[in-house]
């Protein structure tokens, strides 16, 4: 009997999903199985942990399970569960929608390149959708447990932009999923294939996955995968290639993880946890709002998907599984915030996944420089919100610098402190909004002309970052756009002589220079970093730099206002024509002009363009006269 039956248009993200899927996975079309089994043992584990509060959910079929069945003469596949299920309201929910925060970004990353467009839908996870791209049409048929038979749910689709739904009677609990496979799919209603499948994807789900037996006509089922949680095996029995199967099953990802550390403690804590470092961001990486932590499980029994309790905010692109002998079943996430145990493991996986990091970038360089890639902007939080670990984090920085012609992160700490000058007691960095743009900008010529390494960041946290850093190796930080440059012994007394004897007999100049400017700037002073340009800004070593004061802006705060040093390179030809003899108001013009420059120099902007360019245009047509 049904009633009810409702037509129902798919959100328009989940259109927009099925479409590339089914042209751009093509080749990566198996994985449908993994999903679906995938979501089965998910279904079944949420059963198992309601079971603990309410075990008349486990009446009559107490034995948690999942069957995969085929009729190769309907070109039909059913995978199975006796599970959680869902109610109505439940399908439509999470089979019409995409709940993801940052899904509209995701697709507007999306190009119509199948290969591209692959990775990130394997980023992005393809659940229960990746049965379309093997299937013309989905029914899906469930009962909530615990609900009446009468509240059975069909939902069904083609994937042509709606989905139907209607209440009918349904005996079994739980999710079966029946796929109408397209013609060119058959070959997933053959038994062998089924089999090799569940064996190469499924092997270490938690519950049996049962097939009837080949060969012969009957009823008999038998299990096919170990049936065994991966993580409570002993190391020494475990591939690497079933290591990778399972971060597939955990993170929903085509691609392989970087590195994994598994490891069992015992003692005062008992626990075990399976860590990996995935190979690509996810697109929602950058969202810290975002849904992220560990896999939870209690004795064996899962608990919870995304448990962030265990490891810091900076390390939330690790995936893996924490599997506690202590923690109570009941545990909720209010009650894992107060938990001093939890504090303790946090602490331990923490350390854990950092050494993994560095065994990592150790090892296998060429990974590090790809996990950089995607997540180093990250791991520069842990500098300002884990002090108790940056001794740790602080050597697994891979950054840009000058001794490298690329642009491309790959200078260690380490290695700038190992080719550092005689006599240099700063590691001296520079922030710009590009690596390009701090690569050519005028800070750096003094520096650069005594073969002077720095350090050159461009990551938006950099400013952030550096603000908590003081030293490496007993070498302390020195930003080349604040302050005094801090060259010590690397600048001879007599370099020191003459740059007095210089600020001395431009005495009267500097002053004009600070007149004319005005409360545009705090000082006016020779500089001890230009050879080439004619002036430049200098923040105050305390002020907010042009990187700070553009993220504030962009979250919609205000910046406290600071004054910083205007210096001057009187070798300079334009400085030059600023001598005692000039008109007050030429002079007024060049001065302003150069102060306009640094300030593009500092900030990539000037209050006012307009007349910027105009008071450039009076320039250029007077030495053109």
């Amino acid at each position: 009997m049904t009633e009810n039956v409702q037509t129902h248009g798919f959100q328009a993200e989940v259109r927009e999903l099925l479409r590339l899927m089914i042209h751009s996975l093509y080749s990566h079309r198996e994985i449908f199985l993994r999903e679906l089994i995938s979501n089965a043992s998910d279904a079944n584990d949420k059963l198992r942990f309601s079971a603990l509060a309410q075990p008349e959910l486990l009446a009559g079929e107490p034995d948690l399970k999942i069957w995969v069945d085929y009729d190769a003469d309907k070109k039909t596949l059913t995978i199975r569960d006796n599970g959680i299920g869902m109610t109505r309201e439940e399908a439509i929910a999470h089979l019409g929608t995409i709940a993801k925060s940052g899904t509209a970004d995701f697709f507007k990353k999306l190009t119509g390149d199948q290969q591209k467009d692959s990775q990130l839908i394997g980023q992005f996870g393809v659940g229960f959708y990746s049965a379309f791209i093997v299937a013309d049409e989905v029914e899906v048929h469930t009962r909530k447990a615990g609900e009446p038979v009468s509240s059975g749910v069909r939902w069904a689709s083609k994937a042509d932009g709606e989905f139907t739904v209607e209440t009918v009677e349904r005996a079994d609990r739980g999710t079966s999923i029946v796929l109408h496979l397209k013609d060119e799919a058959k070959e997933f209603a053959d038994g062998w294939r089924l089999r090799s499948l569940v064996r190469r994807y499924s092997d270490h789900i938690a519950f049996p996955v049962l097939m009837r037996k080949e060969g012969e006509a009957t009823l008999d089922w038998e299990p096919v995968n170990q049936a065994q949680a991966l993580w409570t095996r002993p190391r020494s029995e475990i591939k690497d290639e079933e290591y990778r199967e399972f971060y597939q099953h955990i993170a929903h990802d085509f691609a392989e993880p970087l590195a994994w550390s598994h490891n069992k403690v015992e003692g005062k804590r008992e626990y075990t946890s399976l860590l990996y470092v995935p190979a690509r961001a996810p697109f929602d990486l950058y969202q810290r709002d975002a849904t992220r932590g560990l896999k939870l499980y209690v004795r064996r029994v899962f608990i919870m998907d995304d448990a962030e309790q265990f490891l810091p905010m900076y390390l939330r692109f690790i995936r893996g599984v924490l599997d506690s002998n202590d923690l109570p079943l009941n545990v909720s996430r209010e009650l894992l915030q107060q938990d001093s145990d939890v504090e303790a493991m946090r602490s331990a996986l923490t350390k854990r996944a950092l050494d993994l990091l560095a065994r990592l970038a150790k090892e296998e360089p060429e990974k590090y420089a790809g996990f950089w890639k995607e997540f180093g902007p990250v791991l520069k939080e842990g500098l300002g919100e884990d002090p108790s670990n940056r001794d740790k984090i602080l050597p697994l920085l891979r950054l840009a610098s000058t001794h490298e012609e690329s642009d491309e992160p790959k200078v260690t700490l380490a290695d700038y402190v190992g080719r550092m000058k005689e006599g240099q007691e700063r590691i001296y960095y520079i922030i710009a909004d590009s690596i390009t743009a701090a690569r050519g900008s005028p800070y750096l010529e003094q520096l650069r002309s005594k073969g002077i390494e720095v350090l050159l960041l461009a990551d938006r946290v950099d400013e952030w970052m550096m603000g908590h850093v003081r030293e490496f190796e007993g070498k302390r930080f020195k930003d080349v756009s604040r302050g005094d440059l801090e060259l010590g012994s690397l600048e001879g007394e007599a370099d020191k002589a003459a740059a007095a004897e210089v600020a001395k007999e431009n005495e009267k100049l500097l002053k004009r220079i600070r007149d004319a400017l005005g409360d545009r700037v705090s000082e006016v002073k020779v500089s001890t970093r230009l050879t080439d340009t004619p002036a430049c800004l200098v923040l105050a070593e305390h002020d907010l730099g042009a990187q700070m004061r553009k993220i504030l802006a962009a979250t919609g705060q205000s910046a406290p206002e600071s004054k910083p040093a205007l210096e001057v390179n009187v070798g300079h030809p334009l400085l030059k024509r600023l001598d005692s003899t000039m008109a007050e108001d030429d002079f007024a013009e060049l001065a302003l002009l150069i102060h306009d420059q640094a300030k593009l120099a500092e900030s990539g902007s000037v209050a006012n363009p307009g007349e910027f360019v105009r008071r450039l245009n009076r320039l250029l047509g007077q030495l053109m006269a």
